[in-house]
């Protein structure tokens, strides 16, 4: 092992370690509560959502909206001069009055439906609290995007060394104590101990 390879495995030995810690912290941030009984979690499922309306919107609007929601979305684009990208300035957008009654109607319901998504959210001006929300909702995915990677190796690892996996599942995401490993294994601590090492320089080998 060269000196220069080992602050980066480890690097990957520490976030297999902290795998539980992480899964309690997704979990805590998950709960948080943005408001209108949103939590950070359903905030980041929106993101989601939001991914496949971009999808969609690249579709034919008749293939995924009624007869009346394209109406809807024919009068918003006779009016926009620009598309902003966050919900509030989307409802700036939309002016208030259309050339005739009709018109004045649909850009008032556009502006409703908007007005009730950000409602929905718990958007406020407190730009602060946004600012926390938006901290919490990146930290989210940070977490989730580092817990997905170690199961992807641990799922890369059991394909061809099976026992390794299982063995690294054991310890660092059901949590086993060395005790009940030697029990279970009906192997000595010392065997044991010499397992996981060789388990974890197989695991760095895949993660590095």
């Amino acid at each position: 092992m060269t000196k220069a390879a080992a602050p980066a495995e480890q690097i990957v030995i520490e976030q297999l370690k902290q795998y539980r810690q992480i899964q309690a912290r997704i979990k805590v941030l998950s709960s948080y509560s943005v408001g209108a009984g949103i939590t950070v979690s359903r905030l980041n499922e929106d993101d989601q959502l939001q991914e496949l309306h971009a999808r969609l919107r690249r579709l034919p609007s008749y293939m995924y909206l009624s007869a009346y929601e394209q109406k809807l979305e024919q009068t918003a684009h006779a009016y926009l001069e620009q598309y902003p990208a966050g919900v509030r300035a989307q409802k700036r957008a939309i002016p208030p009055r259309g050339v005739d009654g009709e018109d004045s109607q649909l850009l008032r319901e556009i502006r409703g439906k908007i007005q009730k998504i950000i409602v929905a959210r718990g958007y406020d001006d407190n730009s602060d609290q946004i600012d926390k929300v938006l901290d919490r909702l990146s930290e989210l995915q940070d977490l989730q995007a580092e817990v997905d990677r170690v199961d992807f190796i641990l799922s890369s690892l059991e394909t061809y060394k099976p026992y390794v996996a299982t063995l690294l599942r054991w310890i660092y995401v059901e949590g086993m104590e060395l005790k009940e490993l030697t029990e279970k294994l009906e192997l000595s601590e010392s065997t044991v101990r010499r397992r996981i090492r060789a388990a974890e320089r197989e695991y760095i080998k895949l993660a590095r």
